[in-house]
This record gives structure tokens, C-alpha cells and sequence, in this order.
């Protein structure tokens, strides 16, 4: 089948690691190559943000990105987006006119928007969100910059796409809050290449001592400086925080934060890490920690269980499927509790082995790639026969 992937600011070519690039634009570039594996062909729609980008690229055999011109051709917040996102759905029409997909997948809810007008009733569109305004404004209150009509925006997006997409079983329980009926989502979770990201590979140099590591975006919400006080509890460890920027915002407050505590010698900011050689850094670490405030899926702690490295993480979200039996849980915001747990685990060589290796199995298990595929594939299918009976009873 022909598949569109509609993702307006998570471009699957970007450099992972900035504000508004993450787990989303790995995601939407994992899928669309896993899916052409399968023999589809993918197309990635996603703004342009820079003069230099083509009209198209070739991202794998039978994926290709394509650069929708909407609003400046320069990097945006995806916050600001939404003056330019009538635009993008101009442009996206005018290129399903002359070459409709036979399904459409929105990640985010300015794609779904976008994807559900372009579409027109036409095509069936299946949504991912990625993240929900609500979470987000029930943890950042008056810190959240989404435009303020996010929520509605997605409520009314759930209840018109012919399948919703939820990658965990919280993810549901907040969509069936928002009025969006359950039968109407499917649980897939997000995928990880289990080739790169396996127990047995390079491993990157490390500082001497234990070593713990946080890796992602560089921003508040991820409670990276939960981890940092946490870590006045642990003398002797290392933190090695990886991600962002050296001269971001987030990352110079991380390195005030250590250096008012006195562990600035402890904790090594190392900014970007080309995503290549993330298995390797990830293997020479003796824990990953992960502790946001709240995360819609959160593919850091899988990618780190597919490499045999034990995960604390916060109980919140993806967490409390992919980590809960085969990790540690604790909760978010907590440095104490956090603390606690590392000193445990950190102490005993046996758990960090035992937690490893189960958290490797269940990678493998439910977490590959062309798993993750097949099931989407099958939501594609459903949404797909669904809409021609649709437009069958309409005359269509």
C-alpha cells in the first residue's frame, strides 16, 4: 500500500536532540523504514526548515521525505507553528489531489489537524499524538506554550480520524477521559532496532567508578536535575548527561545546578551524541536513568533495555509498561527516592545483571521494529476497509 506519514515539525533527517527533536522524529523514521521493509511505500511529509532542503529526499529504499513549504523556511518552536499550518494543509491537499495515499498516519496533533482537512473525508487517516495537551498542562501549568486551543483540537481530531493510535495503556485511559471511545484506539507501542541497540557491541569510554547515564532532550520536563540532586546521595558515581546542546539553555543550567551542590567534578554535560553511537554509550553506562515528569512513550528506557543495561525510570506514562517488571520504578520529581533506588542498584552487581537481562528479553520480544510494523500495518488495514464501507454506504 501507499502510506503517508504526515509529521509537520519532526522531521525524520533531523539531528535528534534539540527542544523540539526527540523520540518522534527517530520514531517516524524507524516506522517509515520498517514499513517499507514490509513492501509499502512511505512517504514522510514534514515542514521545511531550512533553504538548503530539497523538494524530496531518500531516506531508505521505498521511504521518501518530502519538505512542505509553510511559513519561514527556518527552524520554528513547534508552539509558533500554527500560523503556518493552513499553509501546510494547502500544500498537502494539492499533493493528494495528484497522488493520494491509500492511508494516511498524523504524528502530532497539528499533522492530524492538518491531514484530517487535506484529506477531506477522502482517504482514511490514522492519528499517533505523540503527546497530549492535557498531560501537559496538568504538569507544566502555566510553563505549557501550547496554543490554547490544543485540547479541543485534539478531542475533535480523536473522534474524526477512523483509528487512533496509542503507543501505551495510559495513553488510553487519557484518551477515553477526553470522550474519545475506546474502540476507536489501538495500542502499539514505539519501536527499537535491535540491531544496533543489543547487549553485545563497541561501548564507549567512561569515567572511572560507577557511571550513570541520562540521555534526551534538553529540556525542564525531563527531569534530568531530579537526577542531579539525586546524586549529592551517591559519591563515588559519575553522571554523564547526554543531549541537547553544550550552550543550550537547559544544559548551562544543569552545570550550575552541579556546581552549587559541589559535584560538578561528577557530573560530565556532553551535549549531542550523533544517534550512531548512542548503543555504545549506552553500554558503558552501569545504569540509564530516566526520570521525566511525564512521558507519552519514552523510547530511551527500551532502547537501554535492548542493550542489557539496567533502567530506573519515573513511574509515569510508556514507563509504566515497557519498565515496569524488568526495571526500576520510581516517582518523578522525587530525588530522594531516586537516590535510594541507584544506591541499591548500584550496590548490587547481581540485580543490575538480573534487570539487564530480563529488560534485553523483553526488548526483544515485544519491541523490534518489524513488529511494530505488522501492527501498524493492521490498524492501516482496518482503517482502510472501514473507510470504503464508509464512502460505499455514502455513495462514495
Amino acid at each position: 500500500m501507499k502510506v503517508d506519514l504526515i509529521s509537520e515539525h519532526a522531521d525524520p533527517l533531523a539531528t535528534v536532540g534539540g527542544v523540539d527533536s526527540g523520540g518522534q522524529n527517530v520514531y517516524v523514521a524507524a516506522l517509515a523504514v520498517a514499513l517499507a521493509e514490509r513492501g509499502h511505500t512511505v512517504t514522510v511529509h514534514t515542514r521545511r526548515s531550512s533553504e538548503s532542503q530539497p523538494e524530496s529526499v531518500s531516506l531508505a529504499p521505498g521511504v521518501t521525505v518530502e519538505y512542505v513549504t509553510a511559513g519561514p523556511p527556518a527552524p520554528v518552536p513547534k508552539d509558533e507553528l500554527p500560523p503556518y499550518m493552513p499553509e501546510f494543509t494547502e500544500r498537502l491537499a494539492e499533493r493528494w489531489a495528484v497522488r493520494p495515499p491509500d492511508v494516511a498516519h498524523a504524528h502530532f496533533w497539528m499533522s492530524g489537524q492538518a491531514a484530517l482537512r487535506a484529506a477531506a473525508g477522502a482517504l482514511p487517516v490514522v492519528q499517533t499524538f505523540h503527546a497530549l495537551g492535557t498531560v501537559k498542562r496538568r504538569w507544566q501549568g502555566d510553563a505549557d506554550t501550547s496554543p490554547s486551543h490544543r485540547i479541543d483540537t485534539e478531542r475533535e481530531i480523536g473522534l474524526r480520524a477512523d483509528a487512533v493510535l496509542a503507543t501505551c495503556s495510559d495513553e488510553v485511559n487519557e484518551l477515553c477521559a477526553m470522550g474519545i471511545p475506546e474502540r476507536r484506539i489501538a495500542v502499539v507501542p514505539c519501536g527499537v532496532d535491535l540491531a544496533a541497540f543489543c547487549p553485545d557491541g563497541p561501548v564507549a569510554p567512561r569515567p572511572a567508578g560507577k557511571v550513570v547515564l541520562s540521555i534526551g532532550r534538553m529540556v525542564p520536563r525531563k527531569g534530568v536535575d531530579t537526577l542531579i540532586r539525586a546524586m549529592r546521595q551517591l559519591p563515588g558515581a559519575n553522571l554523564v548527561i547526554a543531549g541537547g546542546a553544550d550552550d543550550d539553555e537547559e544544559s548551562a543550567r544543569l552545570r550550575e545546578l552541579a556546581e552549587g551542590y559541589g559535584i560538578e567534578h561528577r557530573v560530565h554535560v556532553i551535549g549531542s551524541v550523533p544517534r550512531t553511537h548512542v548503543p555504545a554509550l549506552m553500554r558503558s553506562a552501569d545504569v540509564v536513568v530516566t526520570v521525566p515528569w511525564y512521558e507519552p512513550f519514552g523510547m530511551v528506557p527500551v532502547e537501554a533495555m535492548a542493550c542489557g543495561v539496567p533502567v530506573v525510570a519515573s513511574a509515569v506514562g510508556g514507563h509504566l509498561d515497557t519498565v515496569a517488571g524488568c526495571g526500576v520504578l520510581v516517582p518523578p520529581r522525587r530525588p530522594r527516592a531516586l537516590a535510594r533506588a541507584l544506591k541499591e542498584l548500584l550496590g548490587d552487581p547481581d540485580r543490575r545483571a538480573t534487570l539487564g537481562a530480563a529488560g534485553a528479553r523483553r526488548a526483544r520480544e515485544r519491541y523490534g521494529w518489524p513488529h511494530v510494523a505488522e501492527r501498524t500495518e493492521a490498524v492501516y488495514t482496518q482503517a482502510i476497509d472501514g473507510k470504503v464501507c464508509h464512502l460505499a454506504a455514502l455513495g462514495g
